[in-house]
C-alpha cells in the first residue's frame, strides 16, 4: 500500500491485516517504486497524490518496465477525466475516496481472482494468450501488450464469436458505467487491431456497426 497520510494507512493496514493479508506500507512515491521493483507482491494499493513523485508518474513507469502486478488505485481524484487518465496509465481499478471498506474488500479479491493458472492459456485459432505469464503470441509471434491492451484482449478472447457492445468493454475492462462518454473502447481496439496484424495477419478484430466489436475469423 502506497499513501502518505499515516491515519488513512494504518486504519486500513489494521483492517486488510484482520482479512489475514500481509500488508507493506510506503509513504512517499519514491520509496514505494524502489520497494515494487526489488519485491513481489500480489496487488499494489495506490494514492496518486504523494509526496515526490505523483502514483500516476510511478504506475506509468512500472508498466513501461513490465511490472504485472494488478494496481488499484486509491484516490481523491475524481473527475471522469481522472479515472480515464488512471486507467490509460496502467491502472486495473479504480476506487475514489471516500470509499466503503466492504467494497475495497471486494476490489482486492477481484483483483486476486486474475492471478489465473498457465493452464487456462486461451487459443483462438493462432492467437495464443497465456494470462499467467501474460504473454501473447501470434503465428509464433510474441506480441507485447500494456496492461489494459492486455486485458481487453483477454476479455475478448473470454467471449470469442459474441458481439461485445462498447458499453459491456467499458465495465469488464475499465469498470466505467455504461454512460461514459469516452472512446476508449474505439482507441484500444485499434491499437490491439495494429498490433496483432503487424506481420500482415487478418483481422480477427471486426466492428458491428452500431453496437461494438467481436471476435472472429476474418
Amino acid at each position: 500500500m502506497v499513501e502518505d497520510e499515516q491515519k488513512v494507512a494504518d486504519a486500513l493496514r489494521e483492517g486488510l491485516v484482520e482479512e489475514h493479508y500481509d500488508v507493506v506500507v510506503e509513504r512517499t512515491g519514491e520509496a514505494a517504486f524502489f520497494r515494487i521493483n526489488t519485491e513481489n507482491f500480489d496487488v499494489i494499493l495506490l494514492d496518486l497524490g504523494l509526496p515526490g513523485r505523483d502514483g500516476l508518474e510511478i504506475l506509468s513507469a512500472l508498466r513501461q518496465r513490465g511490472t504485472k502486478t494488478p494496481v488499484l488505485v486509491l484516490t481523491a481524484r475524481d473527475t471522469l477525466q481522472d479515472r480515464v487518465s488512471g486507467l490509460d496509465a496502467g491502472a486495473d481499478d479504480y476506487l475514489i475516496k471516500p470509499f466503503a471498506y466492504e467494497e475495497l474488500l471486494a476490489r482486492v479479491r477481484a483483483l486476486l481472482r486474475r492471478r489465473i493458472p498457465a493452464s487456462d492459456t486461451l487459443v483462438f485459432g493462432d492467437l495464443v494468450l497465456d494470462p499467467a505469464a501474460r504473454e501473447v503470441h501470434r503465428a509464433g509471434r510474441a506480441i507485447d501488450l500494456t496492461a489494459q491492451e492486455f486485458d481487453l484482449l483477454h476479455h475478448f478472447l473470454g467471449h470469442p464469436r459474441q458481439v461485445l457492445s462498447r458499453a459491456q468493454l467499458l465495465d469488464a475492462v475499465w469498470g466505467l458505467p455504461a454512460a461514459t462518454a469516452s472512446n476508449v473502447v474505439d482507441v484500444y481496439v485499434g491499437y490491439l487491431r495494429t498490433k496483432l496484424e503487424a506481420a500482415g495477419e487478418p483481422r480477427l478484430l471486426h466492428t458491428v456497426r452500431g453496437v461494438g466489436y467481436v471476435l472472429r475469423a476474418s
